[in-house]
């Protein structure tokens, strides 16, 4: 199944997501805190797709997009919203972003979501 790497400065958030994919049969191969270290991780293991928070210190998602994107063009990455952040999930489409996951996260959609994105 495809590997998977989460982006997200919250540890509840990042626990909810590996639970959810690892029980849906992906890989999660890391985690990462902030989007400098997401960035730094996903040049290491090249992961199938990156789930990014759009909110977090360091690094913003979406710099943290800018930056996989100007390295890697076929990066599949998912962005986390929490609601509320319209304006950041237009930048980010115009960034590269694949998708959109909303906050709390509804299990069904999330895998339904990482599953398009990664075929």
């Amino acid at each position: 199944m495809a590997k998977i790497l989460i982006c997200d400065d919250s540890r509840t958030s990042r626990k909810i997501l590996r639970g959810i994919l690892e029980n849906a049969g992906f890989e999660v191969v890391g985690e990462a805190t902030n989007g400098e270290e997401g960035y730094q991780l996903y040049k290491e293991l090249r992961p199938d797709a990156i789930t990014l928070d759009i909110t977090m210190p360091v690094l913003d998602g979406i710099e943290a997009l800018k930056k996989i994107m100007a390295e890697f063009k076929d990066a599949k990455a998912i962005m986390v919203t929490a609601a509320g952040q319209k304006t950041k999930m237009v930048e980010a489409v115009k960034a590269g972003a694949s998708e959109f996951i909303p906050k709390p996260f509804e299990e069904e959609k999330l895998i339904e979501i990482v599953k398009r994105v990664v075929q």
